[in-house]
């Protein structure tokens, strides 16, 4: 039971796939997803657990100017560069290490009635100390909730790697704790996303 209510709290996050599909509605430049993969971590009283996923849709990327070239990257995440990015994960896609969880976790998350977790960007920020954040709306099993990701970028040859981190509670989406085992088992609120996409650059 631990799984199918910390995976509520699910995003982002974001930027993953080992198969994405780039749809080109709304696209000022081609954009390509290569690699990537999320992974949720969250623990108890008495083990750890995760879950993953490889599987993300580019629902929509708009760019505030054409970026080509060699500085397409360097443009890309400046803010206010991109005006538009969105992203959708089939929550079907989530699947865990341990057997016999995922159909528990496949119903809190109402894959019937919610098929898609997503995330749709509102802004690209730049912190104090040149971190770059990105500010928007993650929506899971219907509830939204505007979240912050703090994001590294790296050149890896002709791409663009991207790597995050979000910590998120059960709570902020009106999810108790769950407890099992007579309450021995109780599980920590707090869900930790962790996330890694290649990114290649556009040709042109």
């Amino acid at each position: 039971m631990t799984f199918q209510h910390a995976l509520r709290t699910f995003s982002a996050a974001m930027f993953a796939a080992g198969a994405m599909t780039v749809v080109p509605t709304a696209q000022t430049a081609p954009l390509a997803m290569d690699t990537a993969r999320v992974t949720i971590v969250g623990s108890s009283n008495i083990h750890e657990y995760t879950a993953s996923t490889e599987t993300v849709r580019v629902t929509r990327v708009k760019l505030a100017v054409p970026a080509t070239g060699d500085k397409f990257w360097d443009d890309v995440v400046k803010p206010g560069a991109l005006e538009g990015f969105e992203v959708s994960i089939p929550a079907a896609t989530l699947t865990s290490p341990k057997a016999g969880l995922d159909k528990n976790m496949h119903k809190a998350l109402k894959v019937d009635e919610h098929r898609d977790i997503t995330f749709r960007l509102a802004r690209l920020e730049r912190a104090a100390t040149g971190a770059l954040m990105a500010v928007g709306t993650l929506r899971i099993a219907g509830v939204e909730r505007e979240v912050v990701l703090g994001l590294k970028t790296e050149r890896r040859d002709a791409a663009l790697v991207v790597k995050g981190q979000l910590a998120l509670l059960m709570t902020d989406y009106g999810i108790k704790p769950p407890v099992a085992m007579l309450g021995m088992l109780k599980t920590d609120p707090k869900v930790t996303i962790t996330f890694e996409t290649v990114l290649s650059v556009p040709r042109t």
